[in-house]
């Protein structure tokens, strides 16, 4: 079975080895079949703490590192501009 992968922006890296990453959904209603958007934070291993706020990523499903820490950093798709 292959380990599932989720793109998303990194919202905190104040951890230590561990970023939070916020994944946008869509989904449509189940009745009324509107479009609604659906916001799932995810706990990721950054081993060399490479990623700042607001860059996009791609975790992958791994072991478990913590008890809130399953996802691990595959890559970084596009770093934020700092000022």
């Amino acid at each position: 079975m292959p380990k599932k992968e989720k793109v998303g922006t990194v919202v905190s890296n104040k951890m230590d080895k561990t970023i939070v990453v916020a994944v946008a959904e869509k989904h449509p209603h189940p009745k009324y079949g509107k479009i609604q958007n659906k916001t799932v934070k995810f706990k990721a291993h950054d081993d060399k703490n490479e990623c700042h706020e607001g860059d996009l990523v791609r975790i992958v499903e791994s072991r478990p590192y913590s008890k809130d820490k399953n996802w691990r950093l595959s890559a970084v798709l596009e770093k934020v501009q700092e000022v």
